[in-house]
């Protein structure tokens, strides 16, 4: 059996279908987890994420960690019962009004009290060493942020084969342009980083996307962003912009053509991107 598979059990249900028994159990062991005095603030934000938020927060909620941690979330204003789940597990939570990715995590931030931070998306579940794993990737000299890989779990729509091809191809690409440009290998849903410096630089409210890469491009200048690997921080999520393109093979063609267009760029380091017009915010 998969470490996810039992999350994956109450994935897509809405909170008020889900045993009171599972309810209990992930508010007694998160819990157990809070500190008071964390080294490190795991922080998940949510916009009408009532049917995977559960399910994020039972995979957190079993991690395997020797350090202190905190958990807090924060709701973007939702519609569903996203603060319900919050309320009923006894977990933290702020609620952000202007809605964006950005706006989300720099309220998740500002709310910190740990040394670390750590990036959580709602839809997205994590293995038990995961924050243990960037918080020791965080510790090394010189690492100012961390940026692990993530899966997709396979359904009738995506056979457990091609999602494997699709994913090695993209971690080798993204591996590859992690030496010059690890900016653009960096995803928020697997983004941890330095609390303070992080305080610092500010993250990005103006744009719909991409809040992650532009944070991460200034916290270079600080030291060094790892790449991590090791399939103890890899995530598993849903299908997001794959799905949007269509197909599983439609997704890999265009991201390959992509990749093909601008593979000598992956040998240059850059400082600085021109915004698109279609991802500011006006």
């Amino acid at each position: 059996m998969k470490w996810y598979t039992k999350y994956l059990s109450i994935y897509e249900k809405a909170f008020n279908t889900v045993s009171p028994i599972i309810v209990d159990e992930i508010k007694e062991k998160i819990s157990r987890l809070q500190s008071t005095n964390p080294l490190a603030t795991v922080s998940i934000i949510a916009y009408n994420e009532e049917k995977h938020l559960l399910s994020c927060l039972w995979s957190l909620s079993e991690a395997q960690c020797k350090y202190p941690i905190e958990i807090i979330g924060v709701d973007n204003d939702s519609k569903d019962k996203t603060a319900d789940i919050f309320r009923s597990l006894d977990v933290p939570y702020y609620t952000e009004k202007q809605h964006s990715c950005g706006f989300a995590r720099s309220c998740g931030l500002a709310h910190a009290k740990g040394k670390y931070h750590i990036n959580i998306d709602a839809d997205t579940l994590y293995p038990p060493h995961y924050i243990e794993t960037m918080i020791e990737t965080l510790n090394k000299d010189n690492i100012v942020a961390a940026s692990s890989l993530w899966s997709y779990f396979p359904d009738k729509e995506h056979p457990e084969i091609g999602l494997k091809l699709y994913e090695l191809t993209r971690d080798i690409y993204l591996f590859l342009q992690s030496f010059k440009r690890p900016e653009l290998s960096v995803r928020g849903l697997v983004f941890a980083y330095h609390t303070e410096l992080a305080r610092k630089i500010g993250i990005r409210t103006d744009i719909i996307r991409g809040e992650d890469g532009s944070l991460a491009l200034e916290l270079k200048k600080y030291g060094k962003i790892k790449f991590v690997r090791n399939r103890k921080a890899r995530a598993i999520t849903g299908y997001g912009t794959v799905s949007a393109d269509g197909s599983l093979f439609n997704s890999f063609k265009k991201r390959a053509i992509k990749g093909i267009k601008h593979f000598t760029s992956l040998f240059y380091s850059k400082n600085k991107y021109e915004d698109e017009d279609s991802n500011l915010i006006k």
